[in-house]
């Protein structure tokens, strides 16, 4: 569904605490990604949504929403469109394409859209 909320990142300094933090909280249970290079702790947070919690290497901190979106162009135009920003998208790849943007009050979040056809970023362009 388009528009859905069905992920999250909680950018932290310290993963460790944000994972204790956020377990304490709301009883999460966080799982490692698996992805290689990368300190990546998932949560499920229901049927279709959850979370990662993850320490950048810029110390950054903050919450990202990421809203689902079936054609992932035609809403970076919209975005862009109604007066807000978004990068071209980028491949998550076999799990689909992300979109960092900002609204016209310059609020941050993200588009998401699922293709496991995604390739590897060297790969041919897709969409």
């Amino acid at each position: 569904m388009a528009g859905k909320l069905v992920h999250f990142e909680v950018l932290a300094k310290d993963a460790n605490r944000a994972t204790k933090f956020y377990s304490g909280v709301f009883g999460w249970d966080f799982s490692d990604s698996g992805m290689p290079g990368i300190d990546y702790r998932m949560v499920r947070t229901g049927e279709d949504q959850g979370g990662a919690v993850f320490a950048p290497e810029d110390g950054k901190t903050e919450l990202k929403v990421y809203f689902d979106t079936d054609d992932i162009d035609a809403t970076i135009a919209k975005v862009r469109d109604g007066g807000g920003e978004a990068e071209d998208k980028q491949t998550i790849p076999s799990i689909g394409w992300f979109s960092g943007c900002k609204d016209t009050e310059g609020n941050s979040f993200s588009l998401y859209q699922n293709d496991e056809s995604a390739p590897m970023p060297d790969g041919p362009p897709q969409g």
